[in-house]
């Protein structure tokens, strides 16, 4: 027996929605503030997928400004394919709305954004059989409208259809014309602890929509499973007839309430029919793979040396991408920053990173500031909480920025001259260690292991010419977790500049 190993997609990649083309199989992922925005990755079996592009990446297609919250900007996309064209909708938050553009090669180019006017999130697409396109999404419950594609007018009414089983934020709906029904999949419970996918179908798109009746039909709630906040999903049929579901998931680590940085993921699960129902799961960290011809690409590059015109898809900015702040050309093999504004936690901060997609990883950046510089490298959930290690040439500072307090917590005098910065993330040997707590008598009780650890530790510093890693400060991991931070985004790593220009030779996550 093959075995796979989830999350397919691993590192902040949450709300996937999933289509086919003939064998080839393309997910769309939600991006918050990080632009280019919508990821679009690609896979032959649904196992190994390799990031191909993104839908919205350039400025007429998403203008997120740079007073855009963190966790708002470009919220949960479906993605679909019909007519021999791809289509992908969703909504920019703090911004243009719900808009709708199309490609004909999941890779680019993608078309202008056509705005649809519907309120709410989570937009959805469908086609009956006489062609008509279907549009449902969440606000207030869950309604459905008949829209033009081409242009996103809407040609009736909003009505309400089925909003699931009563608990909070229905959300994500997908619809489906499978056989003789309409299928109506959704999440509710919220995308936390609580979250769950439910399922109802009808003989017509707006209903009236019969609920499964075990709703819901996916949920790891109040359990003690490894996987998590396991919802927001979308069906699809394999090329062999088999039926699969992209979801989200998240992998909490440490003491309770448990955390997690990399943020929601995108886990793969069999669906089987059970009286004309699609039952999903169960979801495991292993599990039997599709019957498919395996078809893994090859490996990322770990390192980039900033050879290339371009940036790799990989990277991401914030809120905005601005090549006169991100320059590959002025020198050539670096990437030159210039600061936009003075902290990581000003608008128009300049941030250009990737995805931690490994619970244990190791970062490293060979820097080069110019006159009056500072920059290096930073681990970011938001602007309220990161970690820095950066350098103005003569000194490295370790910074935690955690809530309202930002605080330089080590600092060491190097030589001037290029040095490498190195951040390293370890889920042994995590901080804080077990305390011993008193009995609450106070008086001669037994003391007992009280455990306060979190999911993760990071260590800051640079590397020496010698290769040795110089550790200014170990910070513990939950303080860049949504469980402490909130919001629905995951760590990024990355370079960043503050003070005038900041050189990058190369940059490098590897997996430890």
């Amino acid at each position: 027996m093959v075995l796979f190993d989830n999350p397919v997609i691993p590192g902040f990649s949450p709300d996937p929605s999933i289509c086919r083309v003939g064998e080839d199989y393309y997910v769309a992922t939600s991006s918050f503030e990080y632009v280019p925005g919508v990821p679009l990755w690609h896979s032959r079996d649904l196992v190994h997928w390799r990031l191909v592009g993104h839908a919205l990446d350039r400025p007429s297609q998403a203008d997120l400004p740079d007073g855009t919250p963190s966790s708002c900007g470009v919220y949960a996309p479906t993605l679909r394919y019909h007519d021999g064209r791809f289509w992908m909708i969703t909504t920019v938050v703090a911004g243009a709305g719900t808009v709708l553009v199309t490609a004909e090669d999941a890779a680019g180019p993608w078309s202008d954004p056509v705005p649809v006017g519907i309120p709410g999130i989570d937009p959805d697409l469908a086609w009956d059989e006489e062609g008509r396109c279907w549009c449902v999404f969440s606000h207030d419950g869950i309604r459905a409208v008949r829209i033009d594609p081409e242009t996103g007018e809407l040609l009736g009414e909003p009505v309400a259809v089925w909003s699931g089983t009563g608990l909070q934020y229905p959300e994500g709906p997908h619809l489906y014309r499978i056989g003789d029904w309409w299928y109506l999949l959704l999440s509710e419970g919220g995308t936390e602890r609580g979250h769950a996918m439910s399922v109802a179908r009808s003989r017509t798109p707006t209903g009236p929509f019969e609920p499964h009746p075990d709703n819901p039909v996916l949920t790891h709630r109040s359990t003690g499973h490894p996987v998590q906040n396991t919802g927001h999903g979308d069906l699809v049929e394999a090329h062999d007839g088999t039926w699969w579901m992209v979801l989200l998931g998240t992998r909490p680590r440490g003491d309770t309430p448990k955390f997690h940085g990399l943020g929601r993921e995108t886990f793969l699960v069999p669906v089987r029919w059970e009286d004309g129902w699609p039952l999903p799961g169960p979801l495991e960290l292993r599990s039997p793979a599709p019957a498919l011809t395996p078809h893994p690409w090859p490996d990322e590059p770990h390192r980039d040396d900033f050879d290339s015109p371009e940036l790799a898809p990989c990277w991401v900015s914030l809120r905005r991408l601005d090549p006169s702040a991100a320059r590959l050309a002025e020198r050539p093999g670096h990437l030159v920053l210039h600061a936009r504004a003075d902290a990581l936690d000003r608008p128009g901060a300049l941030f250009v990173g990737r995805r931690q997609r490994d619970p244990d990883c190791s970062a490293r950046a060979r820097t080069e500031v110019g006159e009056g510089g500072i920059g290096g490298l930073a681990v970011r959930l938001d602007e309220a909480h990161h970690y820095q290690v950066d350098t103005d040439g003569r000194t490295v500072r370790a910074v935690a920025r955690i809530g309202p307090l930002r605080q330089t917590v080590a600092e060491r005098q190097v030589d001037s001259g290029p040095l490498t910065l190195r951040v390293d993330v370890t889920t042994t040997h995590v901080l804080p260690p077990t305390v011993t707590a008193r009995g609450e008598d106070g008086e001669g009780a037994a003391t007992q292991g009280l455990r306060v650890g979190g999911p993760d530790t990071l260590r800051l510093g640079y590397e020496t010419e010698g290769g040795d890693f110089e550790i200014l400060a170990e910070l513990d991991g939950r303080y860049l977790t949504t469980e402490v931070a909130g919001g629905f985004t995951g760590r990024v790593i990355g370079m960043y500049a503050t003070r005038n220009a900041v050189a990058f030779d190369w940059f490098e996550l590897r997996p430890a």
